[in-house]
Order: C-alpha cells, then structure tokens, then sequence
C-alpha cells in the first residue's frame, strides 16, 4: 500500500472513531438529562456549533499545512465590529455592509499569510502579534463598547430557522460541503495534504508552497469574518467579545477529529465531528448546572487524550514518530 493510501485509510479510521465517539455521547447524554434530546436543546447545540465550526474549518485547513493562527477569533471579532459600525453609524445597507466585512476578513488572512511567508516565522508566533493588533483595533473602534440598533432585518441569518433547523448551522454545512470537495476532490487540496506532509519535498515538485499557504490562510480569515457577521446577526449588537473563546475550542476540535497538528493527515469533516463532541460535553455540562469553569477542563482533558491518541497510533498504523 503507498504512503498515500495508507494516510487516507488512516484518517478514514480516525473519522469512523470520532463518529462513533460522537453517537455515544449523545446517547449517555440522553441517559443522563430528559432534556438533552429536545428540539429546544437540538437547536441550541446545532447554532453553537455553527459558529466554532466556520473558525475549526478555517484552523483545519491551517493544521493541514503544519500551521496554526491565534488571531482567527480576534479577526472575526474586528469584523463583526466592523459589520455594525457600516450598518449603524454609516447606515450602510446590511447586503452591502455583510460582504464588505467578510472582505476585510479575507484581507486580513492575506495579511497574515503574507507576513508568514515573507518574514519565515512561525504562524504560532506571529499570529500571536496579530491577535493583539486586531483585537486592539477593535477595542479603539468601540471603546469597549457594544454597537446596538443592527437593523432587524439581517437577524434571520443568526436566529433564523428553516424547518426547524438554524440558519447558521446550514451555511456551515454547505461551507463544509464546499470545504470538503476543495480539500479533497482539487489538486489545490492534494498540494495542502503534500505541504503538510514534507514541505521540501513539496517545493522539489514544483508545488508553489508560499502560493498555496497564503491561499489557506486567506480562506481561514474569510470563514473568522462569516463567523463574526453571523454573530452579530445573532446577538443584534456588535459586541467587542465576540471572538474571544473562539481559538482554543477551534484547536482542540481539529485535533479530536483526527486533524494531526503536525500537517498532512485529518479532514474537515473529522474536524466538524470533534466540534460537535466539545459541544455535547459543553451543552451537558450546562444541563446539570455545572460550573462552566470545568469546561476549559473538561476539553483540555480531551485534547490531551486525542493527542496522545493521534500520536500513539500514528507511530504503530504509519510509522512515524
């Protein structure tokens, strides 16, 4: 079997895994609250994860590659500021104020994956420096403080339901959809599986590497800004906080779905799956009234796990250390 194969036959049994983990939980869950099982608490859990899903897709991809970006949640956070300042104090129309904040989105991912590329550091390191500039921005734009009166009538893409299911849980299903088939059906997909998998081995095949990284990190940031906006539509204000929880849980859920955090193996859909696992132990947590500070616990304690997991049996299935 090649190398190739046996990657994909190996995160094929990674997304099996997380699926089953996933069934598991939901049925002790139900074992375990009256409630869990609603349609009321469907819909809550389905919404919540629509919002740490967008940022997990967008951390993913990243993760592919042997990267990470700290400033995904500070980035949808400025944009969704950014989204109630055009509607609000510029009276800028929703369909033109919406677009034009994912836009900044997409530019600020350029903005990081240029600053990678060209400087030669670490995304870990520098998207630190960018999260502070970000979330600064945004801080100096409201002071701190809330943007009220978001015009009701872009509310319906963050409370929104079409047959009982969210509206923002359906447009991160069709971002997935989209995700998938370009991660997994393109060659710009194969170049992101063979960058994370040996970089040098990569550029000796003409692959262009800092093309492809800017690429990824242009999709992250424009998936952080959606995130953001729909955020905004849900809450109607602009709040400055939005944003700020997003990056851990978005790491941790890549790596309980199998995503490697050294680069080459895992998939979007594993990733979404270890989303909705966080999730259900969050939404359970709130169920029995738990403290939500034994939820950083809580994940923290899984991603070790998933981690040692990842590790263990990549060193037994594919060899590698």
């Amino acid at each position: 079997m090649s190398e190739r194969k046996r990657m994909l036959s190996y995160s094929t049994m990674q997304i099996v895994v997380v699926f089953f983990v996933l069934v598991g939980l939901f049925g002790l869950s139900s074992l375990m609250s009256e409630y869990f099982l609603s349609s009321y608490n469907m819909t809550i859990i389905a919404r919540t994860l629509a919002f740490i899903g967008l940022i997990t897709l967008g951390q993913a991809m990243l993760m592919l590659l042997g990267e990470l970006d700290l400033s995904l949640g500070a980035m949808g956070g400025l944009c969704g500021v950014v989204a109630g300042m055009l509607m609000v104090d510029l009276g800028l129309d929703p369909l033109a104020a919406l677009p034009l904040a994912v836009l900044l989105g997409t530019f600020l991912g350029l903005v990081n994956g240029l600053l990678v590329t060209g400087l030669g550091l670490h995304s870990l390191v520098l998207t630190i420096a960018t999260a502070g500039i970000y979330k600064g921005i945004n801080l100096v734009l409201t002071k701190g403080v809330a943007i009220t009166n978001i015009p009701e009538s872009i509310q319906f893409l963050g409370r929104g339901t079409v047959y009982g299911i969210p509206v923002p849980f359906l447009i991160m299903l069709a971002v997935l959809l989209l995700i998938a088939v370009l991660v997994h059906r393109t060659s710009f997909g194969r170049y992101v599986y063979a960058i994370g998998d040996n970089t040098p081995a990569a550029r000796m095949l003409g692959i262009r590497v800092d093309r492809v990284r800017i690429l990824v990190f242009v999709v992250a940031g424009t998936l952080a800004a959606l995130a953001g906006v729909l955020m905004v539509a849900r809450l109607g204000t602009a709040q400055p906080s939005i944003g700020d929880t997003w990056v851990l849980p978005s790491i941790a859920a890549a790596v309980i779905g199998g995503v490697a955090t050294t680069g080459g193996i895992g998939s979007p859909v594993g990733a979404i799956l270890g989303a909705a696992i966080i999730g259900v132990i969050e939404n359970v947590i709130v169920l029995y009234g738990i403290s939500p500070y034994w939820q950083s616990v809580v994940s923290g304690t899984i991603v070790v796990l998933a981690i040692s997991f990842d590790s263990i049996s990549r060193r037994y299935l594919l060899g590698r250390e």
